[in-house]
């Protein structure tokens, strides 16, 4: 599997879950982790936004074929070992990630948020983690 991860700051505590969890499917023969362009923060509250692109593996096969109603021969098919979907089920599956909180054939999007309060402060903040995973060669819903 080839792992990019050049262009991930390297936040978010579910997203590293998420990557744990997908560099364990043999099925995905491509991942890449991307900071989205939403992520901000303020005084209340941190938003991390990243994105996920899933590569899945392909497999070959050979079927025969008659061409013109009389010429015999083969053909190539080539199929995806892997869809978003089959992601889903995989995903939701574990224990540590659950369901989506979004879904369809294209993208799987979750919502993480968890109250932080730092030691020696009265006031924490809000972390909010957006991740959503998309199928390599799809483009992101900005």
């Amino acid at each position: 599997m080839s792992v990019d991860l050049s262009n991930w700051s390297g936040e978010g505590d579910f997203t590293q879950v998420l990557i744990e969890r997908l560099k364990r499917v043999e099925s995905i023969s491509f991942l890449r982790v991307e900071d989205a362009p939403a992520t901000r923060s303020d005084a209340d509250y941190q938003f991390i936004s990243n994105e996920i692109y899933v590569g899945f593996g392909t497999r070959s096969y050979t079927e025969k074929i008659i061409r013109f109603g009389v010429l015999p021969g083969t053909r190539t098919i080539t199929t995806k070992t892997m869809s978003v979907v089959d992601l889903e089920l995989l995903l939701t599956e574990s224990p540590e990630i659950g369901a989506p909180d979004y879904a369809d054939e294209n993208m799987l999007q979750y919502l993480r948020s968890e109250r932080i309060v730092p030691p020696y402060q009265t006031r924490g903040y809000k972390l909010v983690e957006l991740v959503r995973i998309y199928e390599v060669g799809t483009e992101p819903r900005r």
